[in-house]
């Protein structure tokens, strides 16, 4: 797809919802001390103050109060927009409803860090699995952690793609974007959900749509934030995204998720990284009941 130059610029720099810092060597088994994590923190407030971002992504969803004052037009409902693209982080990025338990500071680059499923699964939802699944250089995935799946809409006129790059078409470089998000438990389960037919893709009256994303995990909270992905730890998001995240999890059989991996229209493989929780009320939007 042919972009304009600035989208190019963006694109390679950190817009996947994701930006997986694919080349940022890290070492997982020494996580970063809270030290760190408050002068990621202090650099965002720094690199934000008063340049006129709008509001920042992920958060936590039990804090309704927010003073960041950049307001934009909440996008269409997802079932009149296009599905654009598929990704997921290992560990939710968002907290609250049933993803409350905090994984730990990680590396310092998301990984090993965010938000695991807060309740209690069986021993044998907990039983390893023969093979490698979703394999990186960070890790792979194993029974028992949490995802959390963003399923990206834009209502530009586009098809679903790789990365934030399929929102956006030459006839529209400023689309409005949605994503719904929702935070699954892998479990060692062939009866548990298929996440091949959770990212199953169709037309919808006309519109490119996930057509089993869950509608029995409560009511998504609603709010405007941006994108995500650890490489705005320290930067701001420029990117207006409406987003509604679902509190309650859904359990998938890992393996479905680890034969997605090994191929899908979205050219996913793999986990990406986890973006601090933005608690700086002045980098976050106000949630209305």
């Amino acid at each position: 797809m042919k972009v304009s130059p600035f989208f190019l610029l963006a694109a390679t720099t950190a817009i996947s919802f994701n930006v997986a810092a694919k080349n940022t060597p890290v070492n997982a088994g020494e996580p970063v001390s809270d030290q760190v994590i408050a002068e990621q923190r202090q650099k965002l407030a720094e690199n934000t103050e008063n340049k006129g971002f709008g509001p920042q992504s992920p958060r936590s969803l039990d804090t309704l109060e927010g003073k960041n004052q950049v307001l934009f037009n909440a996008a269409p409902a997802y079932s009149q927009m296009n599905l654009c693209d598929i990704h997921f982080h290992k560990n939710a990025e968002h907290q609250g409803g049933e993803f409350s338990e905090y994984a730990g500071n990680g590396d310092g680059h998301g990984h090993g860090t965010g938000y695991r499923y807060s309740g209690t699964l069986t021993e044998a939802e907990l039983a390893p699995v023969a093979g490698e699944i979703c394999p990186s250089k960070n890790g792979g995935l194993f029974a028992g952690d949490t995802i959390e799946v963003h399923y990206v809409y834009s209502t530009a006129q586009v098809t679903p793609g790789p990365t934030l790059g399929s929102c956006f078409s030459e006839a529209s470089n400023n689309p409005q974007l949605r994503v719904e998000a929702q935070v699954y438990v892998l479990v060692n389960d062939s009866e548990a959900l298929d996440f091949g037919q959770l990212t199953r893709v169709e037309q919808q009256n006309g519109l490119y749509q996930a057509v089993n994303l869950p509608t029995n995990t409560g009511q998504s909270v609603q709010y405007t934030g941006s994108t995500t992905g650890p490489s705005y730890n320290e930067q701001g998001s420029p990117f207006q995204v409406s987003w509604g995240v679902r509190p309650q999890v859904a359990k998938v059989n890992i393996a479905t998720v680890g034969e997605w991996c090994k191929g899908n229209e979205f050219e996913e493989d793999h986990a990406h990284g986890v973006r601090n929780l933005v608690i700086n009320p002045d980098l976050i939007s106000t949630i209305t009941p």
